[in-house]
Order: C-alpha cells, then sequence, then structure tokens
C-alpha cells in the first residue's frame, strides 16, 4: 500500500531552538517540519525538496533587528516559488515590516513567542490551501491534455467549448464516428446539437461523402415525405416536376435528422423501412432504390414519453438509438459560456469584466442560440470596442437562486471551530457544509479564521 508523504513546513530561523520548538509542535500534527538557520541555506533547500509551507524569522545576523533580512528573503522565495504560502515570525519592532509583507504576498504574520493553537491552525489551513490549489492545477493540467489529444487525433469543426461535460460528449462523439451504427442526439433547442452531429461526420468512414440535413420539426408533415424519399411528378399537390430526396442526396455520406420526434407515423413506418433494408420508393413511383447512408438524428423530445403516448414507434427508437449522445444545457456547462461569447464577437471587440460576470450568472433557457444572438445584439449597441454587462441586455433578470445553506447560529461555529483545532475544513465537515459556506457565514458573522489564543 502506497504511503501518503506528510505535508512539509520549512522553518528558516538563525535560533535552532525554535526549529526545534516547532518540529515538537507541529509532529504532534501529522506535519513533517525541516529547518536552516541562514536565508542562503534554506533557498538552496528549496530548491532540490518540495516544500508545502515556509516559516521564517526576520532577522538572521547577531543584534540585528530592522528586519530587513527578512524582507530580502521572503522576496527571494516569492520569485523563486510564487505560489508557496511564508508564515513571517515577527517582533514587535518590525511588525510594521511584516505587514507590509502580508500586503505583498505573505500568508500571515505572528509574534514571538506565538500562540500554538493559532500557528497550528494557521499551517493547517494554508497547507490545505495549497494543496487544493495544486490538485486543481494538476485537474487543469490534465483537461489541456486531453483537450489538445482530441484536436490533435480528430476534426472538431470549430466546436468551441472548455466544460468538462462537453468535453466528454465530444469525446464520445469523435469515439463512436467510425462504427457505422445510427447515431442519436439529445438535447435542449439550441444547445448545438448540429455541431456534434458535423463532428460525428467529419470523423466518419464516410467523411469524404456528402453531409445532408433536414430539420423535420420545419415542414409540414404532408411534405416531409417527400423531402426524405423524393416524389415524381403529380405525387402531391404542386409537384409540378420530380425531386430528389434526402436519402438519394445523402448516398455514401451522412443524413442528419434534426427534430426526428416531429415525423409523422407514416414517415415513420417509411423511414423504419430505410434503416432495416436500405430500399426506399419516391412519392407517387413503384420503383425502389438502393443507398448506403449513415443516419444521425437529433431531437430536444422525450421520445420514451412519446413511446408511452403512442405518437412514436418503439422499433424505430431503438434503430436509431444505438449509440446515444446527451448534450446538456448550456446553464449545466458554464465553463463553455465566456469562450462561446468571445468565438462570436469580431477581432478587435473585448468583453468587459461586468460583461462577463453578467453572462455566467444568465441562465440562457435558449442556450448556445441565445447566447449568439446576445452577442450580436451587444455588438450593434457597444459603443466602443468593449461591450459591458449594460450592452447585453440581461441586467433586468434576476439572479440564479444561491444554493440553500444550513443556517448556522455564531455560538454553533465557533464551538465546531475550537474542536477542530481552527482547521476550517475539519469545522466545516463536522456542521455539514462545505468548507466555502462556513467561510461565508464566518465572514457575514465576523468571526475569524483563527482559533482563539
Amino acid at each position: 500500500m502506497r504511503m501518503v508523504p506528510l505535508p512539509t513546513v520549512l522553518v528558516i530561523d538563525d535560533n535552532p531552538a525554535v526549529a526545534t520548538a516547532l518540529e515538537v509542535l507541529l509532529s504532534l500534527h501529522e506535519i513533517r517540519t525541516i529547518s536552516e538557520t541562514s536565508p542562503a541555506a534554506a533557498l538552496e533547500r528549496l530548491a532540490g525538496e518540495q516544500v508545502d509551507l515556509v516559516i521564517q524569522d526576520m532577522n538572521f545576523s547577531t543584534d540585528t533587528t530592522s528586519g530587513a533580512e527578512g524582507q530580502e528573503l521572503f522576496r527571494a522565495i516569492r520569485a523563486r516559488h510564487p505560489d508557496l504560502p511564508v508564515i513571517l515570525l515577527t517582533a514587535w519592532t518590525h511588525l510594521e515590516s511584516a505587514v507590509d509583507l502580508v500586503k505583498a504576498g505573505a500568508a500571515d504574520y505572528m509574534a514571538k513567542p506565538w500562540d500554538n493553537q493559532r500557528l497550528v491552525s494557521a499551517v493547517r489551513n494554508l497547507i490545505e490551501l495549497g494543496q487544493a490549489s495544486r490538485e486543481l492545477a494538476g485537474v487543469r493540467a490534465a483537461e489541456r491534455r486531453r483537450r489538445g489529444d482530441l484536436d490533435r487525433r480528430f476534426d472538431l469543426v470549430g466546436m468551441v467549448f472548455a466544460d468538462p461535460a462537453t468535453e466528454r460528449v465530444v469525446s464520445l462523439a469523435c469515439q463512436v464516428a467510425r462504427a457505422d451504427v445510427p447515431v442519436l442526439v439529445t438535447g435542449p433547442n439550441g444547445s448545438g446539437k448540429e455541431r456534434i452531429a458535423a463532428i460525428v461526420q467529419a470523423n466518419s468512414a464516410v467523411a469524404s461523402g456528402p453531409f445532408v440535413t433536414l430539420n423535420c420539426g420545419a415542414l409540414p408533415s404532408e411534405l416531409v415525405e417527400a423531402e426524405l424519399f423524393g416524389a415524381e411528378p403529380g405525387a402531391y399537390t404542386g409537384a409540378t416536376r420530380a425531386r430528389e430526396g434526402k436519402f438519394e442526396a445523402a448516398d455514401g455520406g451522412t443524413l442528419f435528422l434534426d427534430e426526428i420526434g416531429n415525423l409523422s407515423p407514416a414517415a415513420q413506418m417509411k423511414l423504419l423501412r430505410v434503416l432495416e433494408t436500405g430500399r426506399f420508393q419516391r412519392l407517387g413511383s413503384n420503383r425502389e432504390q438502393q443507398v448506403t447512408v449513415r443516419i444521425i438524428s437529433a431531437t430536444n423530445a422525450d421520445l420514451p414519453a412519446l413511446i408511452r403516448a403512442g405518437q412514436f414507434r418503439e422499433d424505430l427508437y431503438y434503430r436509431l438509438n444505438v449509440i446515444e449522445i446527451q448534450l446538456l444545457p448550456l446553464v449545466e456547462r458554464p465553463r463553455d459560456i465566456l469562450p462561446l461569447a468571445e468565438s462570436f464577437l469580431p477581432e478587435g471587440k473585448r468583453l468587459s469584466a461586468d460583461a462577463g460576470a453578467a453572462l455566467v450568472r444568465h441562465r440562457w433557457p435558449g442556450n448556445v442560440r441565445e447566447l449568439r444572438n446576445a452577442m450580436q445584439r451587444a455588438q450593434l449597441l457597444a459603443r466602443g470596442d468593449t461591450i459591458t454587462a449594460a450592452d447585453l441586455g440581461l441586467l433586468d433578470e434576476p439572479p440564479a437562486p444561491p444554493p440553500i445553506e444550513i443556517e448556522l447560529d455564531r455560538e454553533t461555529i465557533e464551538e465546531a471551530l475550537d474542536r477542530a483545532g481552527g482547521v476550517v475544513s475539519q469545522a466545516a465537515a463536522e456542521l455539514g457544509i462545505s468548507r466555502q459556506a462556513l467561510y461565508r457565514r464566518m465572514e457575514r458573522l465576523g468571526i475569524g479564521r483563527r482559533a482563539p489564543g
């Protein structure tokens, strides 16, 4: 069984007794301590060893009390290891210097002699935050690698996305593209189902063949069959000449049937026969034609519910649904919102910070289509190169309801923090809420983030 290494703190102090005291204290909390007595040795140690946090003194030379050495050391650590948290050990004579360094990025400062409980609480919280930050950075790096692999291996037809949920959908579309089976793409209106269909076609064995589309919901039911299968002159009112159907046009390629749930019962029956045999007849003709067509269909309807209501054939559903790719609404893949919005802007236009916040806050009931329209409208209304929240026209919408949080009083929170030794994550787990929710509650109640001395 692989052992998880203990977090490591580097103590930098010219007094070895300080390092010994801190090593004893932190070892009780399963934190490893290493030490150096000079800035030069400490910087060399940091260059060769993984450290989670630094505790450093402000003076290292005999009879020096200015804190200048500590300032120089902190800036050197910051330059070489910008994400490494540093706690300063101070004396009252250079407290102002420590405060300035906190403003410059130091994690905390504590006066000698320090309060053990406060110091342990600060160390544990900072280590926890650092670990979470590294984990997040690792996740983001893995996402970039996966996205780069998709870009190298497949044709993504210019699809813009950043959310892991969309990445999974795109990856599945690429994975099933080479299989010669029907694919059903489901998702709400305007979510980008046609782009997923294009990815499947572009990476299929018939990518060089035609890609023909038909929106089954945009035509009267009596014309859908003629669109699908073609018609001979006189087959219906107004048919004065022979008409090629979509199946003929898509022979050797892909036929994308959008809004498949709108097909009439007669069209459903004929479509099922084509899927089973590859053969069909034009309306008004007795001559059968043979085609080889890859079918991709899409719908925003609940097809199983339509089957139960007798409005959609169950056997057709299972023919179409060999592989289902489900695309989520835009609000459920929020990391796609800003990249998509920026992709709809012409070169030279940009979003202001408040516009970006408004875009992420909006619920997007019309999904990507609504977002595209909003960006086009904003371009017309913007007076310069920067698009503001006011230009978007989304300001009147009430914000999304906040997540429900357990109501906790001050006494309950402080007692939980005391029992946890000031470690916020441990107190949050005891209270049954997230660490972020506990931080918000502490801020509203004016509770400090360190345990009382």
